[in-house]
């Protein structure tokens, strides 16, 4: 069965961590690139950070550059997203997304930051 699947979500303070983790099944995700997007109620998702499949080049938004780190794990077919100083808005539910010649969408881990 081809599928993607987060984890390592969960409640955290302010100033805290977590490591998410993108776990594909049918498919090697070393050939796709792959991105982690959030999405908090009443938004738009957006593209948080992304890890390209030929070169490992990184890309990361404004808003978690210098707080967020992707790397891929190839011998575990998982891509983990490094997640320190969280701040209230980064609270939100976090999609893996797999993109090579078909896109997989992973379900979703939600991240609650909160005092």
């Amino acid at each position: 069965q081809v599928q993607l699947v987060e984890s390592g979500g969960g409640l955290v303070q302010p100033g805290g961590s977590l490591r998410l983790s993108c776990a594909a099944s049918g498919f090697t995700l070393d050939d796709y690139a792959i991105g982690w997007f959030r999405q908090a109620p009443g938004k738009e998702r957006e593209g948080v950070a992304c890890i390209d499949s030929s070169d490992d080049s990184l890309y990361y938004a404004d808003s978690v550059m210098g707080r967020f780190t992707i790397s891929r794990d190839n011998a575990k077919n998982t891509v983990y997203l490094q997640m320190n100083n969280l701040k209230p808005e980064d609270m939100a539910r976090y999609y893996c997304k797999a993109d090579y010649i078909i896109t997989y969408w992973g379900q979703g881990t939600q991240v609650t930051v909160s005092s």
